[in-house]
C-alpha cells in the first residue's frame, strides 16, 4: 500500500468515528481493507451496547470475520483512528491481522502503554497516519464533553 491509499482508507475510518461522535460515543473509527476491498467497517458503540469490548477495532474484526467466513485476517490490514488499546490489539494479534495503520497515538490507553508488541509476528503496525485529524475529533468530543 502507498500512502495515498493509506490515507484514503484512514479517512474512511474518521468517517465511522464521525457516526460514533453523532451517536455520543467516543469517536474512533475502523476500516479493514482486503486485497484493495473494504470489507469491513466499525465504530465505538460501547454505549449504545452498554458492553465495554464494543470498541471499533472489535467491530469491525466481528465483521471482517463474518464477510470472510473464517477467524483469520491474513491479507488484510485495519485502518484507526486512533492507536488500540491492549485489549483491541491482542484481538487483532489473534486473528494474525497483516498490517495495523493508526492515526493517533494514545499515551494513556494505547497498547504501547502496556505492552511494546502484542500483535502477531508477521503484523507490520504504521501509526501516525492523518494523526491530527484523528486526534482532532478525540479533542473536539472531550471538550463538548466539559
Amino acid at each position: 500500500m502507498n500512502n495515498n491509499d493509506d490515507e484514503k482508507y484512514m479517512r474512511m475510518a474518521l468517517d465511522e468515528a464521525q457516526k460514533a461522535y453523532e451517536a455520543d460515543e467516543v469517536p474512533i473509527g475502523a476500516v479493514i481493507v482486503s486485497r484493495g476491498q473494504v470489507i469491513a467497517r466499525g465504530h465505538n458503540l460501547t454505549e449504545t451496547l452498554t458492553d465495554v469490548t464494543a470498541h471499533a477495532e472489535m467491530q469491525a474484526i466481528t465483521s471482517a470475520t463474518n464477510m470472510l467466513g473464517g477467524k483469520y485476517l491474513v491479507d488484510c490490514t485495519l485502518y484507526v483512528t486512533v492507536e488500540p488499546c491492549l485489549m483491541c490489539a491482542g484481538a487483532l494479534g489473534w486473528s494474525q491481522i497483516s498490517r495495523v495503520v493508526y492515526g493517533a497515538a494514545d499515551e494513556k490507553r494505547g497498547y504501547h502503554t502496556f505492552c511494546p508488541n502484542p500483535f502477531h509476528k508477521k503484523t507490520v503496525v504504521q501509526g501516525g497516519v492523518l494523526a491530527d485529524e484523528c486526534a482532532k475529533i478525540m479533542t473536539d468530543f472531550f471538550k463538548k464533553k466539559r
